[in-house]
């Protein structure tokens, strides 16, 4: 089956959010989460409406003004949704979360290879489907982490979807440095991670442009040193920046302001 990876990281990552919330009582669903306004039942519910919509549902009516933090029409799509079902029993939320996840992994697994290349409309621009399709797992991994922490149940799934998440995060480095930071000509950085998906990431910027390198003998303007879990959560928006630098894993060695800068455009959601 083509792409099954993706689908075995999506079903895992929807089964393993039922099983984690399936057990708590009905006030858990109000626990607030690090997403700003959202609780545990409404992360159900963007989830819910996402794929809801990829199977043609409308998107619902929003009345009022938009709050403070949806600020794109994706945001805008998620609210919609989440405001429509706020109102409902967080148990009947999760049961219609359940039912078109299952719906979703069915259509997923009868695609072939044709259906999983063709470019189509996705929150990142038209994009084959199978990037699509990574980018919603890359979310439900990172929704996943959100609902543990709002129910003090932390606890870093692994697995695939924590690994395409983690290489996403890798994969926009460059333009983190290149374009975000605008790091001057011959900046080296090193970044190491540590822990289960322990690697090292060295980029240069050479004539405007910072691209992955392979010379690790390269003297490094900025060497940071930071645990997988800590890369993760600031390059999703979920802590913030001077809490990556303080933290007693992180290290840093050489220029401390491009550190800072490096730090603060990390982010890649929000």
């Amino acid at each position: 089956m083509a792409y099954e990876w993706i689908t075995d990281a999506l079903e895992e990552t929807w089964l393993t959010i039922d099983r984690v919330v399936r057990p708590q009582p009905p006030v858990a669903y109000n626990a607030q989460t690090s997403c700003p306004g959202w609780d545990v039942r409404d992360i159900l519910s963007h989830l819910l409406g996402f794929e809801m919509m990829i199977q043609g549902s409308p998107v619902p009516a929003f009345e009022g003004p938009w709050p403070d933090y949806v600020r794109n029409p994706i945001g805008e799509i998620n609210e919609c949704f989440v405001r429509a079902h706020r109102s409902e029993p967080g148990i009947e939320v999760l049961n219609q979360f359940r039912d078109v996840a299952a719906s979703a992994i069915r259509t997923l697994r009868s695609l072939d290879e044709d259906a999983w290349e063709k470019i189509g409309w996705s929150p990142e621009g038209e994009r084959p489907y199978h990037r699509f399709r990574e980018t919603r797992v890359l979310d439900s991994w990172i929704h996943l982490q959100d609902i543990r922490d709002a129910l003090l149940e932390p606890a870093d799934d692994h697995g695939a979807a924590e690994e395409i998440a983690v290489n996403r995060f890798e994969g926009a480095l460059p333009f983190i440095i290149g374009k975000k930071m605008g790091a001057h000509e011959g900046t080296v950085i090193h970044i190491n991670l540590t822990g289960r998906l322990a690697r090292t990431i060295v980029l240069a910027v050479d004539k405007g442009r910072a691209a992955v390198v392979h010379n690790s003998d390269l003297v490094p303007t900025l060497e940071f040193t930071t645990p997988v879990a800590l890369f993760w959560r600031r390059a999703a928006g979920r802590i913030s920046a001077p809490a990556l630098l303080n933290a007693s894993a992180t290290d840093v060695r050489g220029d401390h302001v491009l550190a800072e800068h490096f730090a603060e455009a990390l982010t890649i959601l929000l």
